[in-house]
């Protein structure tokens, strides 16, 4: 028998022919999981991270837009747009979280998405965005088209999420969020992040 082909979900599937209105995404954490599973870049499987230390869980589809990268062109963006102590983009695939009204059990899987925003993000010095998108199709959410036609309160819990999710309790913040934006911005960061895998040659 010969073994199967399986693209490796990184660099095997394109960013999507509509990108960045449209967007391949690869799906590594859903929100039941209570451990953080991430891609292995050399060999394209999911492996464990770590465990969920705490209560707080995902609360959304996490996973990265494939042919992206964050270096050179995503930290000139957040330079630009405020953030001038930001040394480097932080050398991954660009983060993306999808709002979808369905139960999906599982990540390892790929699907469409419209991005609506992001969240401008600094990890340690690193230019670490974290896109925000809505499932194409999805019932509720699919005709969100900006960031700012969300419930304020959802918006807030995303961001929670982001500011304390590698904390442990009583430590300061590790990461900061320097600006919430919307659909066209985030379009820029990921027309930015191509370009950085590009240049990876």
């Amino acid at each position: 028998m010969k073994p199967e082909f399986r693209a490796h979900p990184w660099h095997g599937i394109s960013t999507g022919e509509k990108a960045p209105e449209v967007v391949n995404v690869f799906v590594e954490i859903v929100p039941s999981d209570t451990i953080k599973y991430e891609i292995d870049k050399e060999t394209g499987h999911l492996k464990v991270d770590r465990p969920q230390k705490f209560s707080n869980i995902i609360p959304a589809l996490y996973g990265f837009i494939p042919r992206t990268y964050c270096a050179d062109e995503v930290l000139r963006v957040a330079q630009e747009n405020g953030s001038e102590d930001v040394t480097e983009g932080d050398l991954d695939p660009l983060d993306i979280l999808v709002l979808s009204s369905h139960n999906v059990n599982h990540g390892n899987i790929m699907l469409e998405a419209k991005p609506i925003g992001g969240f401008k993000m600094i990890d340690g010095g690193e230019a670490d965005d974290k896109i925000i998108a809505v499932m194409a199709g999805d019932q509720a959410f699919g005709d969100v088209t900006d960031i700012e036609d969300l419930p304020p309160g959802m918006v807030i819990r995303l961001k929670h999420y982001f500011l304390t999710y590698k904390n442990m309790p009583g430590e300061e913040l590790q990461c900061r969020i320097d600006s919430i934006y919307g659909r066209e911005h985030a379009y820029d960061v990921i027309r930015a992040s191509q370009k950085d895998y590009e240049a990876l040659g």
